[in-house]
């Protein structure tokens, strides 16, 4: 009678043991991947809605230019030659690759050794 009793008490713990997992498995999966992404999409957000006049960019599709123009349907006016400019989305704009694009090109030149 004993032993039935104590079995039932551990099959209780078990059951908790197993929400504590679940609910460790679930936080670890929010920090590891839910909140990166989040975040990640919204400093793309950012970085769409501060785009100006002159800044280098990187479209989806790979082509580089220089934005000569934000027209006020969500357009953009980009030079990709001179005298060759192409109207497109905002968001065929590639925030990642013209983040480091426009980094690379803030960055001091190196110094030529003679």
């Amino acid at each position: 009678m004993t032993q039935l009793f104590l079995d039932g008490a551990a099959g209780g713990g078990g059951n908790m043991t197993m929400l504590l997992m679940m609910a460790l498995i679930f936080v670890v999966m929010y920090f590891f991947m839910i909140r990166p992404q989040s975040k990640k999409a919204k400093e793309a957000g950012n970085f769409l809605n501060n785009l100006q006049k002159g800044d280098k960019i990187v479209t989806v599709s790979g082509m580089h230019g220089r934005i000569s123009k934000l027209n006020e349907n969500g357009t953009l006016e980009v030079e990709i030659d001179t005298n060759v400019k192409v109207i497109m989305e905002k968001s065929g704009v590639s925030a990642e690759y013209s983040k480091a694009l426009q980094a690379k090109a803030g960055a001091a030149p190196a110094p030529v050794k003679s």
